[in-house]
């Protein structure tokens, strides 16, 4: 579906002339926030929950061999302190992340910016998930905790009113509208 022109008058919410900025993931749909916005934003949700499910059950594969070394009453213990340790982690990444969308609208990027940076976590993600391969095992024994804190914080990313990277590109539209 294309984008309605800036000198359309059918469009009742017709974009200025320098038309809207693309961003990633959402393209153009972030403009006018229909149905087309809502499906993509449920589609990365839906294509997260899988990878999250993996995460979850690596992360409980690698912490049972652990915890089949340990003497039975020490594995109960242990256990226990994994299961409060993990709700406390799902909770504090839940707070961390919304902590972090607050700081990031109130100076939300702008089109550019927020592409640039993308580019650059595209950059660093494949050296982390080198070296990340070796720290599994090493973590092996709070693994849970570690993923439980990585499922707040990816539920909460995925459950905001609006993502910086929007808040940005309405700002920068607004400095470049063209007047009446």
């Amino acid at each position: 579906m294309s984008r309605p022109s800036p000198s359309s008058p059918s469009s009742p919410s017709a974009a200025p002339a320098t038309g809207i900025p693309s961003l990633p993931g959402l393209g153009t749909t972030w403009y006018e926030r229909g149905t087309r916005y809502w499906l993509r934003r449920v589609r990365t949700a839906v294509l997260l929950l899988p990878v999250l499910a993996f995460a979850v059950y690596i992360a409980l594969v690698l912490y049972a061999s652990f915890r089949g070394a340990l003497p039975p009453a020490v594995r109960t213990v242990w256990d226990g302190a994994q299961v409060i340790g993990s709700c406390g982690a799902v909770v504090w990444g839940w707070v961390r992340q919304r902590r972090d969308h607050k700081k990031a609208l109130l100076d939300p990027p702008s089109p550019g910016e927020f592409r640039a940076r993308k580019r650059a976590e595209t950059g660093r993600s494949v050296g982390l998930a080198m070296a990340g391969r070796f720290l599994w095992l090493i973590a092996a024994p709070v693994l849970p905790a570690l993923v439980a804190w990585g499922v707040g914080w990816l539920a909460a990313s995925l459950t905001v009113h609006e993502y910086p990277s929007e808040a940005g590109a309405r700002r920068w539209l607004q400095e470049h509208a063209c007047g009446p």
